[in-house]
């Protein structure tokens, strides 16, 4: 069931399925709710209720025009806002790409209100932010994240987008997976729809908060995230390799790792079975 919810001041378009313990699944870029089709059934199968909205700037959700709205903090304020709209206490939060950065910090600011916390692909490393900022990207990471200081001028990306919807995203996809066919034609098809009604602008401004997310999130370096985490590594994402969660639990204590083989940056839609095993293994005793 797919349905609106307010939540800081915006409404998200949310699907909610099952009736047990809730698991938020939060999508990266450029992807939706959508990107969790697999996880969503096997999880409401093994008796927890996963729900999994369109960010703000995606999907059916609401598209705010200013890019300050789409500043990390605000984000957060966005999934606790989601769960206050639920009636939803507390949850387990499972995020991929910019999902995970989100849910990183929210197990930060609001500890509370998670159970258990599962990130894909995304290590957490002291800091928030996740990316440093731009101009650190520009003098040493160029080479890796050169799509990030592409996107940074407003109306650029924009432009170049529509000038070819279907084929920039197919690119974006292909670009970082170890399976080219994780995605039919269908499927695909979903995604780029929903690019083409929607535009990029609400995904690349989260691009845009980079500098601001770094000012805004400086005072929490070094955190500690005492909550049950597990972290899932894909074996061949060229841009964020395994090999950055090693060492991690020294943020993060209590932590499980688990690398899937065969798989690139999609990771829940490359390996949809073996995330699927992974999260029932560390999440299926909350169901009971």
């Amino acid at each position: 069931m797919k349905r609106m919810v307010a939540t800081n001041g915006i409404r998200l378009a949310v699907i909610d399925e099952g009736s047990g313990f809730p698991v938020v699944l939060c999508h990266g870029f450029p992807e939706l709710g959508y990107s969790w089709r697999h996880q969503v059934p096997a999880l409401a199968g093994a008796g927890l209720r996963p729900i999994a909205p369109d960010l703000r700037g995606y999907g059916d959700s609401d598209k705010p025009d200013e890019l300050e709205a789409y500043g990390l903090l605000t984000l957060v304020a966005d999934l606790v806002g989601l769960l206050d709209g639920l009636d939803v206490e507390q949850a387990a939060l499972v995020g991929h790409d910019w999902g995970a950065i989100i849910t990183w910090t929210t197990a930060v600011l609001h500890p509370e209100r998670v159970a258990r916390l599962v990130s894909l692909a995304v290590p957490y490393r002291g800091w928030c932010a996740a990316f440093p900022p731009t101009d650190y990207l520009r003098e040493k990471l160029s080479d890796r994240f050169g799509y990030v200081l592409r996107f940074q001028e407003p109306g650029k990306t924009e432009q170049w987008f529509a000038s070819d919807p279907g084929g920039i995203l197919a690119g974006f996809y292909q670009a970082v997976t170890a399976n080219p066919d994780f995605l039919s034609d269908e499927e695909f098809a979903v995604f780029r729809d929903a690019f083409i009604a929607g535009g990029i602008s609400g995904p690349v401004n989260y691009y845009r908060n980079i500098d601001a997310n770094h000012a805004a999130t400086a005072h929490l370096a070094n955190s500690i995230i005492e909550v049950p985490t597990l972290m899932i590594t894909p074996d061949s994402d060229p841009v964020l390799p395994a090999s950055l969660a090693d060492g991690m639990d020294r943020w993060v204590p209590n932590l499980q790792t688990e690398m899937v083989a065969d798989c690139g940056h999609w990771v829940q839609q490359e390996q949809p079975e073996r995330v699927n095993e992974l999260l029932i293994d560390f999440l299926g005793d909350l169901a009971g």
